[in-house]
């Protein structure tokens, strides 16, 4: 029995910034296997790519990360291009892979089944269904809002949201996320929406103005922990999911597990790739 399992994607990933174009792996699989590899906590990741990717595999087995891997038609390549603002992204999606299916985790046993969809139809209503049977389910909203057409990623309503969302017990959104589907702007009121569609914890990350979790009519208000040097924003989201799972799944209240999660994503942005430090890293950072 693992304490977390993320399910998603391991991407090819084109970031292109103001100063540099890097080429790297990327995903929410990526991002939030990597910044959970140091943390003492039982995890498997189940991801599906390519033949042509597999070296990416290979690579995260080498740091003790058990991963389960599908063979997939193609791998998903995604071209991130950030303005200097590093909140804004532009997105294009060159290739996609193939999505994920209930038979697929049947062999997998955790408490947390972490989904990080990068498309709208990498993970089905009924995959999250069967899911919430089984153990605690965590979303990123954001691959469900997410709609390619000729390359483009558009904005897009999740259709089965109020279906879907009954079964979810942390629902991960961004300001822009929250308002394509509750349709509001304020956070409050988009937050008490989505519990009402059945939503236990509602965690919403604001970029550089921190983030607010909302559980049991409470809100929590979490600061970002400002790092030294914006260098690059890509995973930062998923870097923040690793490590409130982490903690809460070590048992820490809502109010830690955010502020840690936080320090982490703020220790992220310091550099390009994933995270790659250890707790004791983020409880400097929370320190600062």
């Amino acid at each position: 029995m693992y304490d977390i399992c993320c399910i998603g994607h391991i991407t090819l990933d084109k970031v292109v910034t103001a100063a540099t174009v890097n080429h790297m792996a990327g995903g929410t699989a990526f991002y939030f296997s990597n910044a959970i590899s140091n943390m003492p906590v039982q995890y498997k990741l189940v991801t599906a790519l390519a033949e042509t990717e597999m070296q990416e595999v290979a690579k995260l087995r080498a740091k003790g990360i058990e991963v389960k891997a599908l063979r997939s038609t193609h791998s998903v390549y995604f071209e991130n291009i950030y303005a200097e603002n590093q909140d804004n992204r532009t997105q294009r999606v060159l290739q996609k892979a193939d999505a994920f299916t209930i038979a697929d985790l049947l062999d997998v046993d955790a408490k947390v089944f972490h989904l990080g969809a990068l498309l709208a139809d990498d993970m089905s209503t009924e995959l999250i269904k069967a899911l919430s049977g089984r153990a605690q389910v965590s979303v990123d909203a954001q691959g469900y809002l997410r709609e390619v057409v000729n390359n483009d990623v558009h904005a897009i309503d999740w259709a089965d949201k109020k279906e879907a969302l009954q079964y979810v017990d942390i629902l991960k959104v961004n300001e822009h996320e929250l308002e394509a589907l509750t349709g509001y702007t304020n956070i409050h009121a988009g937050a008490k929406i989505l519990a009402d569609w059945g939503v236990k914890e509602v965690v919403i990350t604001l970029g550089s103005l921190g983030s607010v979790i909302y559980d049991d009519n409470i809100f929590y208000d979490i600061p970002a922990y400002k790092p030294i040097a914006v260098v690059d924003a890509t995973g930062c989201g998923d870097t923040y999911m690793a490590g409130y799972l982490y903690k809460r799944a070590k048992g820490a209240g809502i109010q830690q597990a955010g502020e840690f999660a936080a320090a982490m994503a703020g220790l992220k942005i310091e550099a390009s790739g994933p995270f790659s430090g250890t707790e004791e890293d983020v409880v400097e950072m929370l320190e600062r």
